[in-house]
């Protein structure tokens, strides 16, 4: 069976956490341009009922002339529905010398709305803001000026659509990520309103 990747063209962390200080929250921070992506939640860490997120975007080739449709446009790709053809998400642990959670369920989303990946890089004081003078997506805005239906970014959630969100399991923190997203690929291919991205 061959195997074909596809890289993500754009990715960013976006977060409301705050500072080291404690002082402010990084709802303005940008890391697109960070070789590493991070996701956590906090509780507790400001005052006992705060509680910081962070969330990751990522944008794939579904459209264009190097693209997912193009490849099953030229017959590079089975047709939809065949046994033999599945999308799986893919990403790997960073090892690091931070805690990790344990047991942790992790859920992924399709972002409902285009954004922009952004140039920043600080994912520890969320010094790299971009608010409404620097492209860039954040907490608060998904482009450059234009703000999120909802802070922190707007996803399709489950009910409705309940076929293009999957959940993720990690018992030590430490393993890598594997979702089979089929189902959702071939909703982007297929679909005229193409949403091309995941969080």
């Amino acid at each position: 069976m061959a195997i074909k990747r596809y890289y993500a063209e754009a990715d960013n962390t976006i977060t409301n956490a705050y500072d080291t200080s404690l002082s402010k929250r990084g709802t303005g921070s940008n890391a697109g341009a960070n070789d590493i992506l991070e996701t956590f939640s906090i509780y507790g860490q400001y005052s006992t009922s705060s509680s910081e997120l962070s969330r990751i975007l990522i944008k794939f080739p579904v459209t264009g002339t190097t693209s997912i449709k193009a490849d099953r446009d030229a017959s590079l790709l089975p047709a939809a529905g065949g046994s033999n053809l599945k999308f799986y998400l893919r990403l790997f642990n960073a090892r690091h010398d931070e805690q990790l959670p344990r047991n942790l369920t992790l859920s992924v989303f399709p972002v409902a709305r285009d954004w922009e990946e952004g140039t920043g890089i600080d994912l520890v004081e969320r010094k790299d803001v971009t608010k409404d003078a620097i492209p860039g997506s954040n907490w608060i805005n998904r482009t450059k000026g234009v703000a999120w239906a909802r802070n922190g970014g707007d996803y399709i959630s489950g009910t409705a659509d309940s076929a293009v969100w999957y959940t993720t399991s990690f018992v030590t923190g430490s393993e890598d990520l594997e979702v089979d997203v089929t189902d959702l690929v071939e909703e982007w291919i297929s679909s005229t309103e193409v949403k091309a991205t995941a969080t």
